[in-house]
């Protein structure tokens, strides 16, 4: 279900977000993100992303594997998914210490694709919110970002700065 096509679809893997039904479904379809094609890891990631949105217990027993890919992944559809599922999982201070710094780069890297950024400024806006004893510092690199003038990045930023007041 998850080969053929091109990069720019996600094929059917909303289909395959209804036939997960346990964690034993959902580890099947991991091993995907790691030993499948480009195209299969992103259909995988896709899928993995929506299922855990409901069930995020689903990745405790990857975290890993996750954290591998979160300082390994070279490809853009597997960084913006990575940032999306990384806040869903329990990090100890050293793990959420280095997942920081990989997003805070990806955030920064000019020549990272802008959803791999965007998503990055989410993913550590919501490690701030699940983790608000940590040493995140999202306002120097809020402020550097809005010096970029790029529309997906300033429309992110408002989004996080209106979550920041409620």
């Amino acid at each position: 279900m998850l080969k053929g096509g091109d990069l720019r679809s996600i094929g059917p893997a909303n289909q395959l977000v209804v036939l997960v039904k346990c964690q034993e479904d959902f580890d099947q379809l991991f091993r995907f993100l790691l030993e499948g094609e480009r195209i299969q890891a992103m259909r995988a990631a896709d899928a993995i992303e929506k299922i855990t949105i409901k069930y995020p217990e689903y990745l405790k027993k990857h975290k890993k594997e996750l954290l591998t890919l979160l300082s390994t992944a070279v490809n853009k559809e597997m960084k913006w998914h990575l940032c999306q599922l990384i806040p869903r999982l329990p990090l100890s201070v050293k793990e959420l210490t280095d997942c920081l710094q990989t997003l805070t780069q990806w955030a920064s890297e000019k020549r990272e694709s802008k959803i791999v950024r965007v998503n990055a400024l989410q993913a550590l806006f919501n490690l701030q919110q699940k983790n608000p004893d940590s040493k995140i510092k999202l306002q120097a690199m809020v402020t550097r970002l809005e010096k970029e003038n790029i529309p997906s990045i300033r429309a992110r930023l408002r989004k996080i700065q209106q979550g920041n007041k409620q």
